[in-house]
């Protein structure tokens, strides 16, 4: 019995679907850090200073990321296929799908950064300035180094979402394991290909949970 099910199991749509699903991860995920970094480092930054345009800045900036962590992805998805086209010129596939991806995930990230900067010690902020340090090379130098073991933790946090959201996209012509579970285990009743596309997410998760604790705990004794 095993070897029928194993034999009904199109293991080249599961080899396309899973690389369509690391295409997804790997740009998102590079995006997401490179949008979400700054943004979380910025809200840190504007929420610190006294000048009142400054905290209006920072006011209106955290409703907006607020905004955009409060739209489930699916909705969020739907709602920006008109500027996912403008982008990339299509609403569907993996292009079609890693705009949205990054809207959703880079918000959630930034607030992650403002957090794991919000943790690092006031004194050796404050130690830095004395010593004449200027504001990018505090950033620099001092906070990032400091919050790093926090930073790839959101990172991890982050990616680990991004793994459902990228399943979610398969509702709406996104590709990869999550369009191959709908069309195989939702509209063919083949719950066989489903439960390998789960099991697949699944060992993803896992993997990008053991490499994140593992830089987390090099960094942590440095």
């Amino acid at each position: 019995m095993f070897a029928e099910l194993w034999n009904e199991i199109s293991w080249s749509e599961v080899s396309k679907a899973s690389t369509e699903t690391l295409s997804m991860l790997g740009f998102s995920v590079l995006f997401t850090l490179l949008l979400g970094l700054p943004l979380g480092i910025f809200l840190f930054l504007t929420s610190r200073s006294k000048a009142v345009w400054v905290q209006i800045i920072h006011n209106v900036l955290s409703v907006v990321v607020n905004i955009l962590r409060s739209v489930p992805f699916i909705i969020l998805m739907i709602a920006i296929i008109p500027l996912t086209k403008t982008l990339v010129g299509t609403s569907i596939g993996i292009k079609g799908t890693i705009p949205a991806l990054v809207l959703a995930a880079a918000p959630f990230f930034a607030r992650l950064v403002e957090t794991s900067l919000r943790e690092v010690d006031r004194g050796v902020i404050e130690a830095a300035q004395a010593m004449g340090a200027s504001t990018w090379q505090i950033v620099r130098k001092v906070l990032l180094p400091e919050a790093m073991p926090g930073l790839i933790a959101g990172l991890t946090i982050t990616a680990v979402t991004l793994v459902s959201y990228t399943a979610m996209s398969g509702f709406v012509g996104g590709g990869g394991l999550g369009d191959l579970a709908i069309r195989y285990g939702y509209l063919r009743y083949e719950a066989t290909v489903m439960v390998v596309a789960i099991i697949v997410l699944v060992l993803m998760v896992q993997a990008l949970q053991w490499i994140g604790d593992a830089f987390v705990k090099r960094y942590t004794r440095k």
